[in-house]
């Protein structure tokens, strides 16, 4: 799923270069022994000799000494540096909020991730899977006995970034050009390969050239041009439409391509002429809803368009969710998009992120990856599905801080 992030957005990892792979963590019983001798031998005898059957206690013995963690005491590995990052060796007690999260709503997530492994991943997929029903802390005591968590740092070492959202939006559609609705969602036109970059937004819309080469290409039709753009800057979207045997059922419009136009964010166009200063998705739609004779002159600032295909949808449940870059369905609030440069997919990385209404510190998947999530310490975060989901991915803009978890 490529997508860009909601407002201010609206703009092949290589291998470990080493890996250590430590022994398992000893543990041990410390107890004092009993001491025999030769004067145990003659208190023994004289019993024997009287033929009284003795109590024998043992002396008593101290307390198990505490069994250092392997994890505080191990020599950590060296640091690895990728394309776009630097990881940089820890230990687990220093991530923050690790013994509080329900590590166990990642797993589907990571289960996910294990369809389409990575050669690193190969070998402790099968034991990821066995844990899928067991309870956080055994899944947490997994985690620690075989991944390192690394720390992710930019290249000039700054540990820091930058946190955002998306979201699946869920509209209502129609499969005929009706009523309020008429605005096409397209699948790529045949000639998109011969023109680069092809037609932009603004001309798709006005030039008789750029209509011609779209039509039959029209897969449904949207009542909101505001939602239409949502729906390109998301990457993907669940619609309900109304079939013409009067069914109704979800399909998914997913990413297929683009029009090669650079990325131009709304948000920002309106900052810059201080028409708001709420750049946040609901700042924007209220920015719109007071002025609705400039919606186009609005969205043409963006001049991307993305081309999408129709996915089908199991129907009578929650509908999964799009897939990914990595090729796997993404999961709400345990999937995150990455610079592939800095994360490879399939990753575990321990999230942190503290901003002014939300707080989240938690597992989640590197599994997608977005135009605008570059550089080492970024990420986006996938809220889900729906209006609840846009409503907090429209607000997540904070810092971040990232550590990576890779197999010893």
């Amino acid at each position: 799923m490529v997508h860009q992030t909601i407002a201010m957005k609206m703009n092949k990892a290589s291998k470990a270069s080493s890996k250590i792979r430590p022994m398992q963590n000893p543990r041990f019983l410390i107890g004092r022994p009993l001491r025999v001798g030769f004067l145990l031998a003659a208190i023994v005898g004289m019993l024997a000799a009287c033929s009284i059957a003795p109590v024998v206690q043992a002396p008593p013995t101290s307390s198990p000494s505490p069994v250092p963690d392997m994890d505080d005491t191990w020599p950590l590995p060296p640091a690895l540096v990728r394309e776009q990052s630097r990881w940089v060796p820890v230990r687990w007690a220093e991530l923050p909020g690790m013994d509080r999260d329900a590590v166990n709503e990642a797993w589907p997530a990571w289960l996910q991730s294990c369809q389409r492994p990575a050669p690193d991943w190969r070998a402790l997929c099968p034991e990821i899977a066995q844990l899928a029903n067991a309870s956080a802390e055994m899944q947490r005591r997994w985690m620690r006995d075989k991944l390192q968590p690394y720390r992710v740092e930019a290249l000039d070492q700054r540990s820091e970034g930058l946190l955002t959202g998306y979201y699946e939006p869920a509209l209502t559609g129609s499969r005929q050009a009706q009523g309020a609705f008429q605005v096409p969602l397209y699948a790529p036109p045949a000639q998109l390969a011969q023109r680069k970059p092809w037609f932009s937004r603004q001309e798709i819309e006005t030039l008789p050239a750029a209509r011609a080469a779209l039509r039959g290409k029209e897969l449904l039709y949207l009542a909101d041009p505001v939602d239409a753009m949502v729906l390109h800057i998301q990457g993907s979207g669940l619609v309900n439409v109304t079939e013409p045997d009067g069914r109704q059922r979800w399909v998914r419009m997913a990413y297929a391509a683009t029009n090669d136009q650079p990325y131009k964010s709304i948000g920002r166009w309106l900052l810059d002429r201080r028409l708001i200063t709420d750049a946040s998705w609901p700042g924007i739609k209220a920015w719109i809803d007071r002025n609705p004779s400039r919606v186009n002159e609005l969205l043409w600032q963006n001049p991307r368009v993305v081309f999408f295909r129709e996915e089908a949808v199991p129907q009578g449940s929650v509908p999964p969710g799009p897939k990914g870059a990595q090729g796997v369905p993404l999961t709400a609030e345990r999937s995150i998009a990455v610079d592939r440069r800095s994360i490879p997919y399939g990753t575990p990385v321990w999230m942190k992120s503290t901003g002014p209404q939300t707080n989240l510190d938690r597992l989640v998947l590197a599994q997608d990856t977005g135009t605008a999530i570059v550089g080492a310490v970024r990420a986006d975060y996938y809220a889900g599905s729906g209006a609840a989901a846009g409503e907090l991915a429209g607000r997540l803009k904070q810092p971040l801080q990232l550590w990576a978890l890779w197999p010893r």
